[in-house]
């Protein structure tokens, strides 16, 4: 019985590795591929990498505290830069992806990521970018940024992340 579970476990494990490792939310410019999508209006922000992250932009995500679907007034920046460019390319749909850290059940963690999501479509939208430009989904705990089970890791997976979408 313990061989089957350890069995089912490493499986696991490597399943989950390959499906982290194979998602990337970078945001590029000119007609840089995104999520299977191509970027045709070339004009993209400027985006800050992240510490230690070639590759990972920072201006295409927001991050949350602990068990909160609150967006933190220094994050609000971000969305502001977001809603700016919206506003100038305004053919451009996005999803907001809500993350959680590995901590919690798979289903709370699926609900906290939909309420992060939400939370940044909902200050969008406040900012004047039009409801039906901006889909929502969760993928609760399922796609770490950072693979780890710390509180650096948790804290860069507790995070909403918009995508450009093609039109």
């Amino acid at each position: 019985m313990l061989s089957k579970l350890i069995k089912f476990l490493t499986i696991t494990s490597v399943l989950m590795l390959f499906t982290a490792c194979s998602h990337n939310n970078t945001l590029g410019s000119g007609s840089d591929a995104i999520e299977g999508y191509r970027i045709e209006s070339g004009n993209l922000p400027a985006f800050t990498p992240l510490k230690g992250k070639p590759g990972v932009r920072a201006s295409d995500r927001v991050f949350f505290d602990y068990n909160s679907s609150v967006v933190k007034s220094d994050e609000r920046p971000t969305l502001d830069r977001q809603a700016t460019w919206l506003k100038k390319n305004p053919k451009v749909k996005v999803t907001v992806e809500g993350h959680c850290d590995e901590r919690g059940t798979r289903e709370y963690n699926l609900a906290l990521g939909e309420r992060r999501a939400h939370a940044a479509k909902k200050y969008l939208v406040a900012a004047g970018i039009s409801a039906n430009r901006i889909s929502t989904i969760s993928y609760g705990k399922e796609r770490p940024a950072v693979v780890g089970s710390n509180e650096s890791a948790y804290a860069q997976n507790r995070r909403a992340v918009t995508i450009l979408l093609n039109q």
